[in-house]
């Protein structure tokens, strides 16, 4: 009889050490999360770990007077060296790293079918537990919930990625969580690769062809230097025919919006968002124009992938300028 009660007094220790490391992994916020969810377990589970200390002291408790008890009967049956023996082993092997490498592992599965039971063990030790828990609420407070930072986030986000995520989804979510980090000097169009127009020119059939043939639906304009732009020519303007023969400066929309270069892209799209413009001319802290960015630029750093038409001549304009410029550059500079 005594053996059996070893037997059983062992696995209530176990159960408590497994119980406590299992639902105390699971934070009352992450619970919520997923209730929201639909989780079925987790609404169980969050049934009893919403008293976090109260929950604690419980199950504590419950493994210490478990591990005193087997203490007491090993010593019944053995000397007091073996029984000290014999009890950390028994406790350390079965009572403590088997049931928390189990619980660590299934802690919702077994915590939502045991929730009932924990429950009834609450209700028991209520009487021992609730002032206890009743002091560490009013000295510690509520429960915080553990808060990732930006690289943690696309951390996890790599970790889920082909198991819960699928690959395009992983590519767009770590491309929301960053693309704010970048400048629009990374992204943008440099000067010396914009389609213009300068403002006195005339809208001859040539010039008309030309600017329809670079597939362009929004073309900047300059004056005589392009340090300046003056306006935006549309494509709109090109096709109507009352439009031929003028001059640039009679046909263009002066509403020209401007951002700095080392403003972030964030800042950009919600410029975008709020003009209901799709071009910004780009200008560096003397004011000088220095290139262009659209808002396909900020949405192609948002899905990781860009967006190339059938009238683009590179894939990636910014690799292909940093090239030219690469190229432009002295051999010996130092």
């Amino acid at each position: 009889m005594i053996y059996i009660i070893i037997i059983g007094l062992l696995c209530l220790s176990a159960l408590f050490s497994g119980l406590t490391l299992g639902l105390m992994s699971l934070g009352p916020h992450e619970l919520k999360r997923k209730i929201s969810l639909g989780d079925v377990r987790a609404k169980k589970i969050y049934a009893v770990r919403k008293r976090g200390n109260q929950l604690l002291v419980t199950l504590l408790v419950g493994n210490v007077a478990s591990i005193s008890a087997l203490s007491i009967f090993l010593n019944s049956i053995s000397s007091g060296i073996i029984a000290g023996i014999l009890t950390t082993g028994l406790i350390t092997v079965f009572g403590e790293i088997l049931p928390q490498a189990v619980f660590s592992r299934f802690a919702m599965v077994l915590g939502a079918r045991l929730a009932w039971l924990v429950k009834l063990i609450m209700i028991v030790f209520y009487p021992v537990t609730a002032p206890l828990a009743w002091v560490l609420d009013k000295s510690l407070g509520d429960e915080l919930p553990t808060i990732y930072s930006r690289g943690e986030l696309v951390g996890i986000l790599q970790e889920h990625g082909g198991s819960t995520l699928k690959i395009d989804e992983e590519r767009i979510a770590r491309g929301a969580l960053t693309f704010s980090e970048k400048k629009i000097t990374e992204v943008m169009t440099p000067r010396f690769m914009v389609t213009g127009i300068e403002q006195d020119r005339v809208l001859d059939a040539a010039t008309i062809d030309d600017l329809r043939r670079s597939g362009y639906s929004r073309i900047p304009v300059y004056d005589e230097t392009f340090d300046r732009v003056t306006g935006i020519l549309y494509a709109q303007q090109l096709i109507d025919p009352d439009n031929h023969g003028k001059i640039v400066s009679d046909v263009y929309s002066d509403t020209v919006y401007f951002v700095n270069e080392d403003a972030h892209l964030d800042h950009a799209l919600n410029a975008f968002i709020k003009t209901k413009n799709h071009l910004f001319m780009v200008v560096n802290e003397f004011s000088e124009f220095v290139g262009i960015v659209a808002i396909e630029d900020v949405i192609e750093e948002i899905l990781g992938v860009e967006i190339v038409d059938e009238f683009d001549k590179y894939a990636n304009v910014r690799a292909v300028a940093e090239k030219m410029v690469g190229a432009r550059a002295p051999k010996n500079t130092v």
